[in-house]
């Protein structure tokens, strides 16, 4: 997820490249694209001479799109939890989107867009340089996290009609309250959820008042995807829920993964709530996060989110840490047990059916994890 519009600012870079020993090429402004405009100052040193060149061909055009530009550059996690606003926004314009950002995330919502962008092309380097716009689009969306404006003030100058912003997630919503539900020095997982049959969310227009009260920063609790389209009824675009097909609990998927930034439940207890299960004749397997390499005979690995997605299809409980692969397996109608250490799983848990068990601590009380899973399957027969 993105934490900060640092990323943003960071994908400009500073154009510097060192040839051979005697060259040298100092990059002074960004190419600006899609309309050819090159500005740059090319200097050359040598042992017997310097001489510099200067090149400018710029068209000093601008291009009138009818562009319709979503921008989102969040991750898989954060891609999942947006597929409701993604499915309003495609209504409200009529399938009229194209959206820019990480095509190996966005190419799983491209039922949403007319077309979807690379944002890793240099031909969107315009974005984010300094220069005045070559090209204006008739509406920038923009979904994203934005605490210095910068992005909207440069933007807007891309947009004909006034830019649309959503916020991501509700600022100060990231921390979890772990550490005051274990102040008794309780060590055990701590578990929410919905998980019922009867309980399960419906596909709704949502109430603009209802979501907008309930969904503000100052608000006790408010899911992600609740707080993204409570957004939608400034701009007068209806909010709509996607539905969510709960799928049957026929397997237990156990997907463990390193801790990098965020702090995780340990791959060792993967492991041994695998062999638990097994002993006990559940059906149970191990999905291989990328960059891993676990020692169990039986497990599964996939290289394409296409492929893990349509391994999804048939169904199950999928055990993991807060992921972006635990938001994949909820949007496809998987039953989800998320573990939380570091974020607050009110705001952050998976869609669809969910169970979540948040922590401050390493954890090792694989046994509840366990009795929950045949608990489920139980209930599923």
């Amino acid at each position: 997820m993105i934490k900060d519009d640092s990323l943003c600012r960071n994908m400009v870079p500073n154009l510097y490249n060192r040839f051979n020993s005697g060259t040298i090429f100092h990059w002074i402004t960004l190419l600006t694209l899609p309309e050819i405009s090159l500005k740059f100052c090319m200097t050359k040193r040598s042992v017997d001479r310097r001489r510099i060149i200067k090149y400018d061909l710029s068209m000093n055009t601008i291009t009138d799109s009818d562009k319709i530009l979503l921008i989102h550059l969040g991750g898989l996690g954060d891609m999942c939890l947006s597929e409701s606003t993604f499915l309003s926004l495609s209504r409200h314009f009529k399938g009229n989107i194209e959206a820019l950002g990480y095509t190996r995330f966005l190419n799983l919502f491209d039922r949403y867009f007319a077309k979807i962008h690379r944002i890793e092309s240099i031909k969107w380097l315009h974005l984010f340089s300094n220069h005045r716009p070559d090209i204006i689009y008739k509406r920038i969306i923009f979904i994203g996290k934005d605490r210095r404006r910068n992005l909207r003030q440069r933007w807007q100058g891309f947009s004909r009609e006034p830019l649309i912003f959503i916020e991501m997630y509700p600022e100060n919503q990231l921390m979890a309250h772990g550490s005051r539900q274990n102040q008794s020095g309780d060590n055990r997982l701590m578990a929410h959820g919905s998980w019922q049959k009867d309980k399960e969310p419906q596909p709704s227009a949502i109430s603009s008042e209802l979501s907008a009260a309930s969904c503000q920063p100052e608000a006790a609790v408010c899911h992600v995807e609740d707080y993204q389209l409570a957004q939608l009824a400034q701009y007068g675009i209806k909010a709509i829920k996607k539905e969510i097909k709960p799928k049957p609990l026929c397997r237990t998927i156990l997907y463990p993964e390193k801790g990098f930034q965020k702090k995780k439940w340990p791959v060792e207890n993967f492991i041994e709530l695998y062999n638990s299960l097994k002993s006990k004749d559940i059906n149970v397997c191990i999905l291989e996060s990328l960059g891993m390499n676990i020692d169990i005979k039986d497990k599964i690995s996939f290289q394409e989110l296409s492929d893990i997605k349509e391994f999804f299809q048939v169904g199950g409980i999928f055990v993991s840490n807060d992921s972006g692969m635990a938001h994949l397996a909820g949007m496809c109608g998987l039953f989800s047990v998320t573990i939380f250490v570091d974020f607050n799983p009110i705001v952050w848990h998976p869609r669809g059916r969910f169970l979540t068990f948040g922590q401050d601590t390493a954890l090792t009380d694989i046994s509840v994890i366990e009795a929950k899973i045949i608990e489920l399957m139980a209930q599923d027969l």
